[in-house]
């Protein structure tokens, strides 16, 4: 009982990784801040800023997207592999999603220290940075994205797997069919032989 309630996990687990993964890549293109810039500030900092109404939408952390593709990829190979390989992605899977996380714990203060410090190069220093919807995205995704992935390296022992039917042939397969008893050949399968070179009295 308890191994098929584990292998019942193998859809959900794949669609909660495979959503985190897309959840996170899509944000991580993202803006995750936006800087708010005072009125008050240099007038070089003011003519900068006001075409953007008094904001400034920047800061972008690419690497949590590339790492989000590289646990897409994991949970690709998951799905069409078996025993030890299985195991070996999903680990292999789990690690990309545990730097994704910490892409997006570093990009908390990362993308508003980048920004304050490119606004201070034009004069303005009293800005305040706030966090995009996209960000909380990003951290959920990727949290998401590690607990699925753990629980791949956990169950995967006990999910369903490809049939062998689907793997390669390999070369110690002997495509020769088994010969024929010479009483039960006919004439046709006689001459066939012969034709081909074979000799089918041997």
């Amino acid at each position: 009982m308890a191994e098929r309630s584990r292998r019942r996990t193998f859809g959900p687990v794949v669609l909660l990784g495979l959503a985190a993964g897309t959840l996170t890549a899509v944000a991580g293109n993202k803006t995750w801040a936006t800087v708010d810039v005072s009125a008050r500030s240099t007038r070089l900092g003011a003519d900068w800023y006001m075409g953007f109404g008094g904001s400034v939408d920047a800061g972008k952390m690419p690497v949590t997207t590339a790492l989000a593709l590289v646990v897409l990829a994991a949970w690709g190979v998951v799905l069409v592999t078996r025993g030890r390989v299985r195991r070996g992605v999903a680990v292999l899977g789990a690690l990309a999603a545990i730097g994704t996380l910490a892409a997006v714990v570093v990009g908390w203060s990362q993308v508003g220290d980048s920004l304050r410090a490119d606004l201070s190069g034009v004069g303005v220093l009293d800005a305040s940075t706030s966090h995009t919807g996209w960000f909380w995205a990003a951290a959920v995704g990727a949290v998401l994205s590690v607990l699925s992935s753990v629980l791949a390296v956990l169950l995967t022992p006990q999910w369903p797997e490809m049939g062998s039917r689907y793997d390669a042939p390999t070369g110690g397969d002997d495509p020769t069919p088994p010969a024929t008893p010479l009483e039960e050949q006919t004439n046709i399968d006689l001459w066939k032989a012969m034709d081909e070179g074979h000799d089918p009295t041997a």
